[in-house]
């Protein structure tokens, strides 16, 4: 039986300022028919690149040769990179559709997340309005969105990152294609969806006998799902084979980096290995270095009572409102000096909207937020923005939280002019420097642009901006959610080490425990827009007392040892 795809030789670079820069080097390999096959690397990898090139998605700066031979049903084979325009348009959705890795910006932000499906069902499946509408609302129920006769009604900046990453997916499998294409399906989401999420498409893959090309940088992610895994490092295939076999037993020093970069309940308190370390040098020797100088929690510095945010969610035919959605209900708990905290919960629990409300982003609807012995509550919108020096946020989006009109040296010394108007400008630029060169990047970056860097990078200079002005709090709002597991470790490092430096007392925002339980001297779990439970970080890691925790800690990808 001929495999669906057969990619052989795939060359890919790109040409920028008169040079070529090769993205991946003559790569061979097939993908079955009804079978799941996980693409693994680290950003930068080729990984996405290579996805994109069989649906001809690549830029226009982009060369690819080789071959891309698609056979559906055993039938004809056909080499994709030599079809029309028009036979692309019709294979792309239907035969071939993909998840595409940032939903923030896939989805249209001017329709409904429901007219987005209800649009493509009608367009490839030829169904009536109401007919789609009706699939739609069933396809969200897959996806477990909730309330999705409503979701059908709301746009895409009406609902959370994890919830527009499920109306993609949802709109993936609309039309029941031959191969999913999946590029980092679950990165915005908690690890209870994210496994509802992969268990999901598994049984899809099962019961429509679709194959499934799933990219991700995380290899135990995949454990429970991919069929085959391919390895990719720098534009080469380093090993593939078997999942089982190859999570198992792996034999490239790459794919054991990969395996050893994330945290697991062992390595709190330690140094996390990275993959430039273990490449360097072999992988039995590399030794994990305690960390120094812990520092011990003081007196209080935050502490919010009583706090609550509510939104309006229904209206009356005269327009007044009759209801409300409680995002953060009557939420209390203590921050001392120099302690970070984990607030860990699923998406769309009020986590994020808790921190904002805190730095006062979001406006309370009632309870107190006291920092400093005073109410942030009463403050006016001038003493706000003085507080801006003493509480900073690190967002999620590094690239959406950066101009990108404004060069990387101007975005650290804006808050410096802004709150220190008496420094010079030779001595704001003296103190990004040292900014950077706390955060590992080079001077002589100072004036790129945020699109000339990584995601890893970006969200490096993100936490340099926010130290600018040297704060006691800061707020990490899933900051490393979305970087590959060897960029996480770097900037997990650097959190630990910055801690040291600056004692700063923190609020670290995740979905995942593992990362929370890291990081953080205490965890506080949300759901449902309430602290259910909070205690010492190893307490509630090891001896959950709430069923919604210990279901949390479940679903945490490589929970089981591989080796």
């Amino acid at each position: 039986m001929l495999p669906l795809l057969q990619i052989k030789e795939l060359d890919i670079f790109f040409e920028q300022h008169g040079k070529k820069i090769a993205a991946v080097n003559k790569i061979s390999f097939d993908l079955a028919a009804s079978k799941i096959t996980a693409i693994i690397g680290e950003s930068g990898s080729g990984k996405s690149v290579t996805a994109l090139s069989f649906m001809q998605l690549l830029a226009k700066n982009a060369t690819v040769h080789g071959r891309i031979l698609y056979s559906e049903n055993n039938t004809a084979v056909v080499d994709i990179l030599s079809l029309k325009a028009e036979e692309r348009r019709k294979m792309r959705g239907k035969s071939i559709a993909m998840i595409f890795q940032e939903p923030m910006t896939s989805l249209n932000p001017v329709h409904t997340c429901g007219a987005q499906v209800i649009e493509a069902l009608m367009l490839h499946k030829k169904l009536s309005k109401k007919k789609a509408k009706e699939e739609t609302i069933a396809l969200f129920t897959q996806v477990e969105l909730p309330f999705p006769a409503k979701m059908i009604d709301r746009y895409p900046h009406e609902i959370s990152g994890g919830q527009k990453q499920r109306v993609m997916i949802a709109m993936a499998i609309s039309c029941n294609p031959v191969l999913l294409i999946a590029d980092e399906p679950t990165t915005a989401l908690d690890v209870r969806v994210q496994k509802n999420i992969l268990l999901l498409l598994k049984k899809l893959q099962q019961d429509t006998g679709m194959a499934i090309l799933l990219i991700t940088h995380d290899l135990q992610l995949v454990a429970d799902v991919a069929d085959e895994i391919i390895v990719m490092y720098k534009g080469d295939i380093v090993e593939k084979g078997n999942a089982a076999t190859v999570l198992k037993y792996p034999q490239h020093n790459y794919t054991k980096a990969l395996l050893a970069c994330k945290p697991n309940p062992l390595s709190k308190g330690k140094k996390l290995p990275v993959v430039s370390e273990i490449m360097e040098g072999e992988y039995e020797k590399i030794i994990l270095q305690e960390n120094k100088n812990i520092l011990k929690a003081g007196n209080s510095v935050l502490s919010v009572e009583n706090l609550c945010v509510y939104y309006p969610s229904s209206k009356n035919i005269f327009g007044k409102i009759t209801g409300h959605f409680k995002a953060v209900d009557t939420v209390s708990f203590n921050i001392k000096q120099n302690e970070t905290v984990g607030l860990v919960g699923e998406s769309g629990c009020g986590k994020t909207t808790l921190g904002r409300a805190i730095l006062h982003l979001i406006k309370p609807t009632s309870g107190k937020i006291i920092f400093g012995e005073k109410n942030i509550n009463d403050f006016s919108p001038a003493a706000l923005r003085l507080l801006r020096k003493d509480m900073q946020i690190v967002f999620q989006d590094p690239y959406g939280s950066l101009n990108p009109r404004m060069n990387i040296g101007d975005a650290i010394m804006e808050p410096l002019q802004v709150h220190e108007p008496a420094l010079s400008k030779n001595n704001r630029r003296e103190k990004a420097v040292q900014l950077l060169k706390e955060v590992s990047i080079n001077a002589e970056a100072l004036h790129r642009y945020p699109h000339h860097f990584s995601g890893g990078q970006r969200q490096r200079i993100c936490i340099a901006r926010a130290l600018a002005l040297n704060p006691s709090f800061l707020i990490f709002d899933e900051s490393v959610s979305a970087l590959d597991v060897s960029v996480q470790a770097q900037v997990l490092n650097l959190i630990n080490h910055l801690k040291n430096t600056y004692q700063f007392t923190a609020i670290f925002i995740s979905h995942d425990l593992a990362v929370v339980h890291y990081i953080s001297d205490r965890i506080m779990v949300m759901n449902k827009g309430k602290i259910i439970e909070e205690g010492i970080a190893d307490d509630i890691f090891f001896n959950p007392k709430q069923d919604y925790t210990k279901e949390l800690i479940a679903a945490i990808p490589g929970n089981k040892p591989f080796f």
